[in-house]
């Protein structure tokens, strides 16, 4: 684990946490499953390549980078679960602003 609990130095008010990297985590841990809201990467051995890109298509998340993979901003992008409150940027993304009318004869 990197950094860990204990408030940022300079941050000696306000709710602040240390950004925190969980190594080496067992797939079927809490931190694996269930969603962090902080500062928090968990990181998740792999077998091969294989094994690492058919991951991404399970995960339950409204973002995924592959290798350091460059954010494109013309893909909608937004949270799942709890935080999937809405849609940022692409044509969901405006969809958000749009209020849809149907009026029939």
């Amino acid at each position: 684990m990197f950094e860990g609990p204990g408030r940022p130095e300079g941050f000696e008010t306000g709710a602040y946490v240390r950004p925190t990297i969980f190594s080496d985590v067992d797939p079927d841990s809490a931190v694996a499953q269930e969603e962090i809201f902080g500062p928090v990467l968990t990181v998740i051995p792999y077998g091969d390549d294989d094994h690492a890109m058919a991951i991404p298509r399970r995960l339950r998340v409204g973002q995924v980078d592959v290798s350091g993979g460059e954010r494109n901003f013309q893909v909608s992008s937004g949270g799942y679960k709890q935080s999937g409150n809405g849609r940022e940027m692409g044509q969901a993304g405006i969809e958000e602003f749009l209020e849809t009318k149907a009026i029939t004869r």
